[in-house]
């Protein structure tokens, strides 16, 4: 994220006198957005339907759940711990309280009247380093997921080393003439009768070579002995003699099913490390 890029910062001022609300939006207002709270119960409202509150401003004295109560549940909530917590208060100025304040987990401590432009200033150091600190959460996390997707791309190399693959060779009649243990385990001996004849219609790369001379490609999706679906991929290419007329075909025959699955498993990754580099971009 281009920190010039960074959206301005959110604060969320508590407080049950509307005026002294309207007052905190009047300093603050060039510099930040201001929401506005009534009550504690109001805050903690807000607080569980956004996630992007940078600074909190909190009254001490208020009816039913006081500044304390309040900050004690908001420290309570997971995501809410580390937002910045200034109390705000024209009552208690005594130490007791200040360091009352201090210790529920606030940053700060104003009794009134305050000097704005002090307010101002630290709001705005408040607000950069909360929002810093959601940058760097936002990179740990994407340098997970591309740990995460390195580790997949060394899982997919690997498959790919192991690949099985079988071997068919054909006449030029097409009729088979051998078929390696592989081919016969992925079920491709079926593709000819008993005489070892091609049956008709079970592969289009075959015929396109008896054909034409040239090597062709398909796919054949099949159900494994097991139950279980699997992708082929078959490669005939031309087999030729040594005055260069066709003598056959050769087949290679590959299951690709966990090639697939994994290269699928790539894609989404890396889609969603792309999308959330845009998002964070964006902010």
């Amino acid at each position: 994220m281009d920190p010039r890029k960074w959206r301005r910062a959110n604060v969320l001022a508590v407080d049950d006198h509307t005026a002294n609300l309207v007052a905190l939006d009047a300093v603050l207002s060039p510099d930040c957005d201001v929401i506005r709270a009534s009550s504690g119960e109001e805050a903690l409202a807000i607080l569980h339907a956004r996630d992007d509150i940078d600074v909190i401003l909190m009254d001490v004295q208020m009816p039913g759940m006081d500044g304390f109560e309040t900050v004690a549940k908001i420290k309570a909530l997971p995501r809410c711990r580390d937002i910045p917590i200034v109390f705000i208060t024209a009552v208690y100025r005594e130490d007791p309280f200040v360091k009352r304040g201090y210790e529920f987990g606030a940053v700060d401590y104003f009794s009134k009247p305050f000097d704005p432009e002090i307010l101002r200033v630290k709001v705005g150091i408040y607000a950069a380093f909360r929002q810093k600190s959601d940058l760097l959460k936002e990179w740990e996390r994407q340098l997970r997921e591309s740990e995460e997707l390195l580790h997949a791309g060394r899982q997919f190399s690997g498959m790919l080393e192991r690949l099985r693959m079988g071997v068919i060779v054909t006449d030029v009649a097409g009729r088979i003439c051998h078929a390696n243990p592989e081919a016969i385990d992925l079920g491709m001996s079926e593709w000819w009768d008993a005489e070892g004849r091609l049956l008709e219609g079970r592969s289009t790369s075959i015929a396109h070579v008896l054909a034409k001379g040239e090597t062709a490609h398909e796919t054949h999706e099949i159900l494994g002995a097991d139950g279980v679906p699997r992708s082929l991929l078959c490669t005939a290419s031309p087999l030729h003699e040594p005055g260069g007329a066709l003598a056959g075909v050769v087949v290679i025959v590959r299951d690709v099913t966990e090639r697939n699955r994994l290269e699928q498993d790539l894609e989404r990754r890396i889609q969603h490390l792309s999308s959330a580099g845009s998002s964070a971009s964006t902010q």
